[in-house]
Parts: C-alpha cells; sequence; structure tokens
C-alpha cells in the first residue's frame, strides 16, 4: 500500500529550531524524524512513500536523494503555501492513485509504537477513512457512536461542536477519542473533495462526510505515542528514543 507522510507544515511550535530546518528534520535521538517515520512505514511493508514539502523543501529533498532508504519515494511539492492536510492529500492524488484504491496517511512529528500492519488489518476497505484514535486528555474530540462511526466534534474548553446532526446534537452522547494523525483513506476521497477549496482541513472534510456512515475510528491498546509539537515533547521523544 502507497503511504504519503506529512512533511510540509512550518514547525512554529519547535522554534528556534524550525528558523533554519524543516520541522521533519529535526532529530530525535540523532535520527530525523522523518527517517524514524519513513523506516518504520517501510518495515511495515508500505511503498511506495510519497513526502509532502514546503518550508525548506530542498533540505529535505536533498536529505531524501542522500541515502537510499530501500523503497521508492516521490515528493509532492506544496510551492506557495501549505495546503494544510485536506489540500495536502488531494494535491498528492497523482501521486497516490494505486489498483489497491487505498492509502495511508501519517504524520511526520508522530512517534509511536503502533504496530503498522496490525492497523493496517482493522481497516475496513469499505470506508472512506479509518483513523488511529487514543484515549487520552485533550481539549479537542472526535466524536464517535457505539460502532466507532464518527458523528462529530468538540472543544471541551470552549463548548465548541461541528457535527452533520447540528442542531440536536448532544456530545455528551458519544463516545470521545483524540485523532493521532494517522489514517488509512480511500481514494474516493478525490472526487469528493472536488469542489472543496485548494487549502483545507482534513477534519473539517471528515466531518462534512461523516453523515454517510463511512468513516470510523479504531483505538490501538497500550499505544505509547509522542506528538512533537513543542520544544517538551520533543525533550520527552528524545528521552523515549535514545
Amino acid at each position: 500500500m502507497k503511504a504519503l507522510i506529512f512533511a510540509a507544515g512550518l514547525g512554529t511550535r519547535l522554534r528556534p529550531l524550525t528558523d533554519t530546518m524543516p520541522k521533519a528534520l529535526v532529530p530525535v535521538a540523532g535520527v530525523p524524524m522523518l527517517e524514524r517515520v519513513l523506516c518504520k512505514l517501510r518495515d511495515a511493508g508500505f511503498g511506495p512513500i510519497v513526502v509532502n514539502v514546503h518550508h525548506f523543501a530542498s533540505q529535505i529533498e536533498n536529505f531524501l536523494a542522500s541515502k537510499d532508504f530501500g523503497v521508492q519515494v516521490s515528493i509532492s511539492h506544496e510551492v506557495r503555501e501549505p495546503l494544510e492536510t485536506g489540500g495536502g492529500i488531494r494535491h498528492a492524488a497523482p501521486l497516490l492513485a494505486s489498483p489497491e484504491g487505498r492509502f495511508l496517511v501519517h504524520n511526520v512529528d508522530i512517534l509511536s509504537d503502533l504496530d503498522m500492519r496490525w492497523f493496517l488489518e482493522q481497516d475496513d476497505p469499505s470506508t472512506l477513512a479509518t483513523l488511529l484514535l487514543i484515549d487520552a486528555p485533550a481539549d479537542r474530540y472526535l466524536l464517535f457512536d457505539e460502532q466507532m462511526r464518527l458523528v462529530g466534534w468538540t472543544n471541551v474548553r470552549t463548548g465548541e461542536v461541528k457535527s452533520p446532526y447540528l442542531p440536536d446534537f448532544d456530545p455528551a452522547n458519544y463516545r470521545r477519542y483524540s485523532f493521532c494523525g494517522i489514517h488509512v483513506v480511500s481514494d474516493a476521497v478525490f472526487e469528493k473533495m472536488a469542489s472543496w477549496p485548494e487549502k483545507f482541513s482534513i477534519i473539517d472534510f471528515y466531518l462534512q462526510q461523516c453523515a454517510a456512515g463511512t468513516i470510523r475510528g479504531i483505538v490501538a491498546p497500550d499505544l505509547h505515542l509522542i506528538d512533537i509539537g513543542s520544544p517538551e515533547k520533543l525533550a520527552e521523544a528524545n528521552a523515549r528514543w535514545r
């Protein structure tokens, strides 16, 4: 199965490191995040692998060209600006299409002990997407019904709610989980994204589409995961993967 690694972000929360390098090349215990994720996917049998780039794009291209990763790697260039998660997926469509009809998406700043083969086994090919979830404290959650179908989103700090079932939608009636930035996606999204703007969030897209009941979540038991979105989380990752 093909895979897309999101590596186009500006990494503003990791400044000043990202003033001179892309977030994807920030090292964790001496190994760039991108290399860790790419090798994890390769070892699980994913390939070819697509990497989207924008911020210090040439550094990422040079890094990928400098090593033989044992898997075909292609670049999806987001030249004018990062296209966010939804726009990034659609922009990479020519590189992601395959006879399998599905592909994996993985954020470059997510490091975990997830068994990628296990996650792929949980995927239902009849769905539009299967999202990896974690049961952890957060401000923002995706909401799921008893069958683990996506039904909405909420920010518990502000009280904001998004769902196609508004106004008669009560978040308290549903299970809430944090999205891990790892998902298996159907090629069918490309046609459904046709009317969306160039730049958009995949979560907003999923929330629009979830009324059809074809976006499901999977909770990985005993998952250890670090979202490296701050210097504190980078220090935690360095300690865990040293």
